[in-house]
């Protein structure tokens, strides 16, 4: 029988590689790197996002209003009598101001008068918008009538057209968008920088 003592193990000394794995993390030098890097991506992200978020709101606002002067021109057609459009403050009634961003209704004029009669309620209301966003007409109108023939009255001296200019505060002229409304009641949306929209 082998009595041959073995002898004890001596502890391995780790190597400085492996004792900097073992030990792993950022160092200063890439912490500021990768900092860096985030804040520049940042910088870059941040304003087209806040470009594209205007956008799509002045898209939306821009929508609803064009849709409701289809729904009046086919409302007047249809009941064969004045439909008018009006800016509005409270939902209820006309507010006399040229500032369409605090809302707008759509009403029969059932007795032609021009006005809104104490019978005349409101057949469709939108309520002011909630951004900074500014939304006029120039010349200056509160109202727009649709014939039941379909024709839209314009302001006089306006030429053949009206136009309501839908602008972001602070202005971006990228996001800037305006409707064009025509004597026959034809609408056209166009972008900033095109066709007189500024």
């Amino acid at each position: 029988m082998d009595r041959r003592q073995k002898k004890p193990c001596s502890p391995r000394m780790a190597s400085p590689a492996a004792m900097r794995s073992a030990a792993s993390g950022f160092t200063l030098i890439e912490l500021m790197t990768t900092l860096t890097l985030v804040a520049i991506i940042l910088a870059i992200g941040i304003p087209s996002m806040n470009g594209f978020i205007q956008s799509n709101r002045i898209s939306s606002e821009m929508t609803a209003f064009a849709g409701d002067l289809q729904f009046a021109r086919a409302e007047a057609i249809k009941q064969g009598i004045p439909v008018v459009l009006c800016a509005s403050s409270n939902g209820t009634s006309c507010s006399g101001a040229n500032a369409w961003q605090a809302g707008w209704i759509v009403y029969a004029d059932v007795d032609s008068s021009g006005g809104q009669g104490s019978g005349e309620s409101a057949i469709r209301a939108r309520p002011a918008w909630r951004s900074s966003d500014t939304f006029t007409a120039t010349p200056s109108m509160t109202s727009i009538t649709f014939t039941r023939d379909g024709f839209a009255t314009v302001p006089v001296g306006s030429g053949s057209a009206v136009q309501l200019s839908l602008r972001t505060a602070p202005i971006n002229a990228n996001a800037t968008r305006c409707i064009q409304l025509n004597r026959l009641g034809h609408q056209a949306v166009l972008t900033g920088g095109t066709g007189g929209c500024s």
